[in-house]
């Protein structure tokens, strides 16, 4: 008895500590709006392979909503692509996927509220083999949730696709993933989207990187059965950044990543300056040489700065 009360303390402890971001638009979340400047691409090709509707149903048929072009291009919530139970989506992008400050690619899904989540893991490649997984956490609900049953508390997942509401993205960071040998996190062509099975029960559940079951919606036998993905956005991309970074040369925004202030000198006139969140929202805006920022949240923001002759330059900005 006394090791049963101990686990139990344990479990709950873990559950009371291990928190992650919270729902997209609450304080400290890390979720990107679909508009979000950060974005600067989108997938330009996407292979599916279809799940079951109910993978403990060898009969029930495939997932069939969507196609696979439904996930190309910008999130615009007017076409996505079912899974079904353990089914995948690999997409590829006009150019590579490199490691830069914070996260570097977002995925979207189309659950309707913050409290009807349907989720995927999410691996990476840099050959088009060999996928990597991101280590996922997943603290809550000991009884299984029913098809139409409510999953909330995003919170207590992390490094699952699918944790936010439509028109939001759930962030990846490459770093996580750097050291795995196969890997080249300054050179991702392949991003790969696998439905997270919501059984609790063995052998068709999904599992965290420390066993526990990813208990969602289950079973879903319905042609929109699984993950749902709406699009993947790209945040750093090679080319594209590069090209940025050479137009704001005369631009010198330190330090980044930033703590309590960001420090702004440039060798031509600065007509504004604002700083923008990933929901879009303008937080500062001004010509102050130096931004303080110690009543902002952990997370990256975007510098606008707009020049005297006219040109603007963007920056992205990690704060600790």
């Amino acid at each position: 008895m006394k090791n049963i009360f101990f686990l139990a303390l344990t479990f709950s402890t873990t559950l009371a500590y291990c928190q992650f971001s919270g729902a997209a638009g609450t304080n400290a979340s890390t979720a990107i709006a679909k508009d979000s400047s950060i974005i600067i691409a989108w997938a330009t090709n996407c292979n599916v392979e279809r799940g079951l509707i109910n993978i403990s149903d060898a009969n029930s048929g495939f997932a069939t909503y969507g196609q696979a072009s439904d996930a190309i291009g910008h999130a615009d919530l007017s076409g996505i692509v079912s899974l079904g139970d353990s089914g995948a989506a690999v997409l590829t992008f006009a150019n590579g996927i490199f490691n830069g400050p914070g996260p570097d690619f977002a995925v979207f899904e189309n659950s309707f509220s913050d409290s009807f989540l349907e989720l995927a893991h999410v691996e990476v490649s840099s050959d088009g083999i060999n996928f990597f997984r991101f280590p996922s956490d997943f603290l809550q609900n000991i009884l299984q949730i029913g098809p139409f049953d409510e999953l909330s508390e995003p919170e207590k997942m992390n490094n699952l696709a699918g944790k936010y509401r439509m028109g939001f993205g759930t962030p990846f960071d490459l770093q996580e993933l750097d050291g795995t040998i196969g890997l080249n996190i300054n050179g991702i062509t392949h991003i790969k989207i696998i439905d997270a099975v919501g059984s609790i029960s063995a052998p068709y559940g999904s599992q965290d990187q420390n066993g526990n079951f990813i208990n969602d919606p289950f079973p879903t036998p319905f042609p929109s059965s699984g993950f749902d993905l709406d699009a993947v956005g790209v945040i750093y991309q090679t080319g594209v950044n590069d090209l940025a970074e050479t137009e704001s040369s005369s631009i010198l925004i330190y330090p980044n990543p930033a703590n309590d202030f960001l420090f702004i000198k440039s060798s031509v006139q600065i007509e504004n300056l604002a700083l923008s969140n990933t929901l879009g929202k303008v937080i500062y805006s001004g010509k102050a040489s130096e931004i303080d920022l110690i009543d902002y949240s952990s997370g990256v923001y975007v510098l606008f700065v707009q020049l005297h002759n006219g040109t603007t330059v963007t920056k992205r900005i990690l704060m600790n």
